[in-house]
């Protein structure tokens, strides 16, 4: 469950939505399992959701990370190749000002589509423009051609009210120079097609923010990551709606499980979730499922609304319980990060585990939340330990030693 941790939230009684919330079959597993708390890079540090799955799976993110670019772009769909600069980017509500007034165009969830086309076939100064939409406001672009480098700093404030950066090179390189020429002739061309394009003056002619501009970052190269399933000698599904966990999955060398009803936002269809991921399990031997939603309604500081959905995640779980599922399984529930409400932003908090097997050594913990977690047989854990628990509880771990 994505920004799944969080803080204790005073019209909870002190409790975090996690605790607050009405989560039968979570407790069972927590009653059933071993839990504890997770610092998903290292205590003290603040986790990104691309860094902190790479640690999930096993790849330090010191040493894999160039961006969160790529990711997104693998993601949804886009064929990335060596030397392309992938980027993070948003479609964004400039006024005439020039000044941002909302960085997600409404969360716009339509038309995103026709407003890539614009964009088909452009080139500026010899380098090919592919930019490609995910879900709602988001969408990945990527810059191909010779002489080129992500060194190159962003547009996007992060906030409303200021106008957008400019682009410059972050070293004295000729191709970062050339990449941010080409990125700030890029969203100078972007701003006109969008602001013309009858996608947005339907959007403005009902009173909703037009997708007028593009906010750019997370320059990066994409990365040769490990394969996972060489790694753990595991066959693997990714069940995700959202590009960038597709993408990380995609990088890692497993395979997509792609449904449309899985949206990666707040009204993603849960049943089909975990129904795929139980469809999976018949394939595969490890099916990483991810859930967007708790982070959305983290990001927009509504516990209650978090609360509610994760009610509505445990609902789904049923069908993971010992007495429902025939075969011997291990599950891992988890988040990415902490995503506290009150920060409206990722906090480096640890966030709870439990994981469950039919033989595991089975602790005092009779409830899923934070502060009952750190009370579990786990103690405090990295990200990058709990595939080496995975594997024991599955009996697939080799001997170290004699």
């Amino acid at each position: 469950m994505d920004g799944l941790g969080d803080r204790p939230v005073e019209e909870f009684g002190g409790k975090t939505p996690l605790e607050y919330a009405n989560t039968p079959n979570m407790d069972k597993f927590a009653t059933l399992g071993m839990n504890g708390l997770l610092h998903v890079i290292s205590p003290g540090v603040t986790p990104g959701s691309d860094t902190a799955h790479l640690a999930l799976f096993g790849a330090d993110p010191y040493e894999y990370y160039t961006g969160r670019g790529p990711f997104e772009a693998a993601g949804i769909g886009l064929e990335v190749k060596h030397g392309d600069i992938a980027f993070r980017t948003n479609f964004a509500t400039i006024n005439n000002q020039d000044i941002i007034i909302d960085r997600r165009a409404g969360r716009i969830k339509t038309g995103t589509e026709e407003l890539a086309n614009l964009f088909q076939d452009m080139e500026i100064d010899g380098i090919k423009i592919i930019l490609k939409p995910g879900t709602e406001h988001r969408a990945a672009l990527i810059l191909r051609g010779e002489g080129l480098s992500d060194m190159v700093s962003e547009n996007d404030p992060h906030v409303e009210g200021k106008e957008p950066q400019e682009f410059h090179p972050l070293d004295d390189s000729p191709e970062a120079q050339k990449t941010a020429r080409v990125l700030t002739t890029f969203v100078m061309k972007a701003k006109t097609l969008l602001s013309n394009a009858e996608v947005n003056k339907d959007r403005e002619s009902q009173g909703l923010p037009p997708a007028n501009y593009l906010l750019i970052r997370g320059a990066g190269k994409v990365p040769k990551l490990p394969n996972f399933e060489k790694e753990y000698c595991l066959e693997t599904a990714c069940v995700a709606g959202g590009g960038l966990y597709k993408g990380v999955g995609r990088l890692l060398g497993m395979h997509i499980i792609e449904d449309p009803r899985m949206t990666g936002g707040t009204t993603t269809d849960l049943s089909a979730t975990f129904g795929n991921a139980l469809e999976a399990l018949k394939n595969y031997d490890f099916v990483f499922t991810h859930v967007k939603g708790t982070d959305n309604f983290s990001h927009d500081g509504d516990p209650v609304g978090k609360m509610k959905f994760i009610e509505k995640i445990d609902k789904e779980l049923y069908r993971f319980l010992p007495e429902n599922f025939k075969q011997d399984l291990v599950v891992m529930i988890t988040g990415d990060h902490s995503t506290p409400c009150s920060f409206k932003d990722h906090s480096a908090d640890p966030v709870p585990l439990i994981i469950c097997s039919p033989d595991c050594r089975v602790d005092k913990v009779t409830k899923f939340g934070e502060s009952y977690a750190v009370e579990g047989n786990l103690g405090h854990l990295l990200g990058k330990h709990i595939m080496g628990i995975a594997l024991n509880e599955l009996r697939l771990v080799h001997k170290f030693g004699a």
